[in-house]
Protein backbone atom coordinates (compact mmCIF):
# COMPACT_ATOMS: atom_id res chain seq x y z
CA UNK A 1 0.00 0.00 0.00
CA UNK A 2 0.83 3.70 -0.58
CA UNK A 3 2.81 5.41 2.69
CA UNK A 4 0.86 8.35 2.43
CA UNK A 5 -2.62 6.42 2.70
CA UNK A 6 -0.86 4.17 5.35
CA UNK A 7 0.17 7.45 7.52
CA UNK A 8 -3.33 8.74 6.26
CA UNK A 9 -5.38 5.75 8.41
CA UNK A 10 -2.67 5.72 11.21
CA UNK A 11 -4.13 8.87 12.15
CA UNK A 12 -6.40 10.18 15.11
CA UNK A 13 -9.70 9.64 14.18
CA UNK A 14 -10.56 13.57 15.37
CA UNK A 15 -8.08 14.38 12.75
CA UNK A 16 -9.57 11.51 9.94
CA UNK A 17 -12.76 13.33 10.44
CA UNK A 18 -11.83 16.79 10.08
CA UNK A 19 -9.88 15.87 6.53
CA UNK A 20 -13.32 13.97 5.51
CA UNK A 21 -15.01 17.39 6.25
CA UNK A 22 -12.49 19.10 4.56
CA UNK A 23 -12.14 17.36 1.67
CA UNK A 24 -15.69 17.41 1.24
CA UNK A 25 -16.40 21.32 1.74
CA UNK A 26 -13.57 21.58 -1.06
CA UNK A 27 -15.83 19.44 -3.27
CA UNK A 28 -18.36 21.49 -2.19
CA UNK A 29 -17.35 24.67 -2.94
CA UNK A 30 -16.03 23.03 -6.21
CA UNK A 31 -18.87 22.06 -7.38
CA UNK A 32 -21.33 25.44 -6.03
CA UNK A 33 -18.69 27.68 -7.87
CA UNK A 34 -17.86 25.21 -10.52
CA UNK A 35 -21.02 23.98 -11.75
CA UNK A 36 -24.21 25.49 -9.82
CA UNK A 37 -23.10 29.33 -9.80
CA UNK A 38 -22.54 29.16 -13.41
CA UNK A 39 -25.91 27.19 -14.34
CA UNK A 40 -27.91 29.50 -11.86
CA UNK A 41 -26.73 32.63 -13.75
CA UNK A 42 -27.45 30.77 -17.23
CA UNK A 43 -30.77 30.26 -16.06
CA UNK A 44 -31.40 33.44 -14.42
CA UNK A 45 -30.80 35.17 -18.49
CA UNK A 46 -32.86 32.54 -19.74
CA UNK A 47 -35.49 33.74 -17.23
CA UNK A 48 -34.84 36.67 -18.63
CA UNK A 49 -35.45 35.74 -22.11
CA UNK A 50 -38.67 34.11 -21.38
CA UNK A 51 -40.02 37.20 -19.87
CA UNK A 52 -38.82 38.94 -22.72
CA UNK A 53 -40.25 36.37 -25.11
CA UNK A 54 -43.51 36.25 -23.09
CA UNK A 55 -44.25 39.83 -23.01
CA UNK A 56 -43.70 40.02 -27.27
CA UNK A 57 -46.37 37.17 -27.54
CA UNK A 58 -48.88 38.83 -24.80
CA UNK A 59 -48.54 42.28 -27.42
CA UNK A 60 -48.52 40.30 -30.73
CA UNK A 61 -51.58 38.89 -29.22
CA UNK A 62 -53.32 41.94 -28.44
CA UNK A 63 -52.15 43.39 -32.22
CA UNK A 64 -53.61 40.43 -33.44
CA UNK A 65 -56.96 40.83 -31.04
CA UNK A 66 -57.07 44.80 -32.53
CA UNK A 67 -57.12 43.52 -36.02
CA UNK A 68 -60.75 43.45 -36.99
CA UNK A 69 -60.61 47.19 -35.38
CA UNK A 70 -57.97 48.36 -37.09
CA UNK A 71 -58.89 46.99 -40.23
CA UNK A 72 -62.42 48.73 -39.56
CA UNK A 73 -60.59 52.03 -38.88
CA UNK A 74 -58.68 52.05 -41.85
CA UNK A 75 -61.66 51.16 -43.93
CA UNK A 76 -63.35 54.12 -42.39
CA UNK A 77 -60.35 56.25 -43.10
CA UNK A 78 -59.83 55.23 -46.65
CA UNK A 79 -63.99 56.29 -47.15
CA UNK A 80 -63.07 59.59 -45.44
CA UNK A 81 -60.39 59.65 -47.39
CA UNK A 82 -62.15 59.11 -50.81
CA UNK A 83 -65.04 61.83 -49.68
CA UNK A 84 -62.67 64.37 -48.75
CA UNK A 85 -61.07 63.33 -51.92
CA UNK A 86 -63.75 64.37 -54.03
CA UNK A 87 -63.92 67.74 -52.57
CA UNK A 88 -60.43 68.53 -53.89
CA UNK A 89 -60.97 68.11 -58.05
CA UNK A 90 -57.84 67.41 -60.16
CA UNK A 91 -56.73 69.80 -62.61
CA UNK A 92 -58.97 68.75 -65.41
CA UNK A 93 -61.73 69.69 -63.13
CA UNK A 94 -60.75 73.04 -62.08
CA UNK A 95 -62.30 75.02 -65.22
CA UNK A 96 -65.77 72.93 -65.14
CA UNK A 97 -65.28 74.12 -61.16
CA UNK A 98 -64.69 77.64 -62.24
CA UNK A 99 -67.57 78.12 -64.91
CA UNK A 100 -69.87 76.07 -62.08
CA UNK A 101 -68.83 79.04 -60.15
CA UNK A 102 -69.84 82.06 -62.56
CA UNK A 103 -72.89 80.10 -63.52
CA UNK A 104 -73.99 79.78 -59.93
CA UNK A 105 -73.58 83.93 -59.60
CA UNK A 106 -75.17 84.60 -63.02
CA UNK A 107 -78.15 82.73 -62.32
CA UNK A 108 -78.22 84.70 -59.00
CA UNK A 109 -79.15 87.58 -60.46
CA UNK A 110 -74.75 88.77 -60.35
CA UNK A 111 -72.90 90.49 -63.43
CA UNK A 112 -69.21 89.92 -63.38
CA UNK A 113 -67.28 92.80 -63.78
CA UNK A 114 -63.84 90.61 -63.37
CA UNK A 115 -62.88 86.91 -62.92
CA UNK A 116 -59.51 86.54 -63.08
CA UNK A 117 -57.50 83.47 -61.76
CA UNK A 118 -54.18 84.05 -60.26
CA UNK A 119 -51.15 81.63 -59.77
CA UNK A 120 -51.35 78.38 -57.76
CA UNK A 121 -49.91 78.15 -54.35
CA UNK A 122 -48.80 74.36 -53.71
CA UNK A 123 -48.90 72.73 -50.50
CA UNK A 124 -48.12 69.49 -48.93
CA UNK A 125 -50.57 67.58 -50.83
CA UNK A 126 -52.51 69.95 -52.40
CA UNK A 127 -52.84 73.38 -54.37
CA UNK A 128 -54.48 76.56 -53.61
CA UNK A 129 -56.27 77.90 -56.52
CA UNK A 130 -57.07 81.81 -56.15
CA UNK A 131 -59.28 83.63 -58.24
CA UNK A 132 -60.11 87.40 -58.12
CA UNK A 133 -63.67 87.72 -58.32
CA UNK A 134 -65.63 91.32 -58.95
CA UNK A 135 -69.57 91.42 -59.08
CA UNK A 136 -72.67 93.91 -59.16
CA UNK A 137 -76.00 93.32 -58.16
CA UNK A 138 -78.52 93.31 -55.61
CA UNK A 139 -77.62 92.93 -51.89
CA UNK A 140 -79.97 89.85 -51.79
CA UNK A 141 -78.48 88.21 -55.12
CA UNK A 142 -74.95 88.88 -53.71
CA UNK A 143 -75.93 86.78 -50.74
CA UNK A 144 -77.40 84.19 -52.71
CA UNK A 145 -74.41 84.06 -54.59
CA UNK A 146 -72.66 83.82 -52.03
CA UNK A 147 -74.92 80.78 -49.96
CA UNK A 148 -74.78 78.93 -53.51
CA UNK A 149 -71.02 79.00 -53.97
CA UNK A 150 -71.11 77.58 -50.23
CA UNK A 151 -73.24 74.42 -51.48
CA UNK A 152 -71.03 73.29 -53.96
CA UNK A 153 -69.99 70.33 -53.82
CA UNK A 154 -66.33 71.34 -54.01
CA UNK A 155 -64.65 73.72 -51.48
CA UNK A 156 -64.53 77.24 -52.49
CA UNK A 157 -63.60 79.76 -49.65
CA UNK A 158 -64.77 83.58 -50.15
CA UNK A 159 -61.92 85.73 -48.31
CA UNK A 160 -61.09 89.39 -48.75
CA UNK A 161 -64.51 90.70 -49.63
CA UNK A 162 -65.35 94.45 -50.04
CA UNK A 163 -68.57 96.35 -50.69
CA UNK A 164 -68.26 99.30 -52.90
CA UNK A 165 -70.77 101.40 -54.86
CA UNK A 166 -74.07 101.15 -52.55
CA UNK A 167 -76.77 102.54 -54.44
CA UNK A 168 -80.08 102.67 -53.94
CA UNK A 169 -82.38 102.60 -56.77
CA UNK A 170 -86.13 101.23 -57.37
CA UNK A 171 -86.57 100.00 -53.82
CA UNK A 172 -83.52 97.74 -53.93
CA UNK A 173 -79.80 98.00 -52.67
CA UNK A 174 -77.46 97.50 -55.86
CA UNK A 175 -73.58 96.96 -54.37
CA UNK A 176 -70.16 96.08 -56.44
CA UNK A 177 -68.64 93.38 -54.58
CA UNK A 178 -64.65 92.85 -55.05
CA UNK A 179 -63.56 89.18 -52.97
CA UNK A 180 -61.10 86.49 -53.24
CA UNK A 181 -62.53 82.86 -53.99
CA UNK A 182 -60.14 80.18 -53.30
CA UNK A 183 -60.85 76.64 -53.90
CA UNK A 184 -58.16 73.81 -53.79
CA UNK A 185 -56.90 71.07 -55.89
CA UNK A 186 -55.40 67.84 -54.99
CA UNK A 187 -51.61 67.33 -56.51
CA UNK A 188 -51.19 63.80 -57.82
CA UNK A 189 -47.49 61.82 -56.58
CA UNK A 190 -45.71 63.68 -59.80
CA UNK A 191 -46.76 66.95 -58.74
CA UNK A 192 -45.54 66.46 -54.45
CA UNK A 193 -41.88 65.13 -55.88
CA UNK A 194 -41.39 67.93 -58.17
CA UNK A 195 -42.06 70.15 -55.42
CA UNK A 196 -40.03 68.54 -53.01
CA UNK A 197 -37.34 68.67 -55.63
CA UNK A 198 -37.57 72.76 -55.60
Amino acid sequence: MDPRIEKLLKLPKKQKIALLVAILLFEGAALYWGLFLPRQTELKELRGRLEGLQNEVREKERIANNLPKLKREYQQLQKDLDLALTELPNQKEIPSLLTGITSVGKSAGNDFLLFRPKPEVSKDFYAEVPVDISISGTFHSVANFFTAVGKLPRIVNITDVSFADIKQAGGKTSVKVNCLATTFRFLDKKETKDDKKK
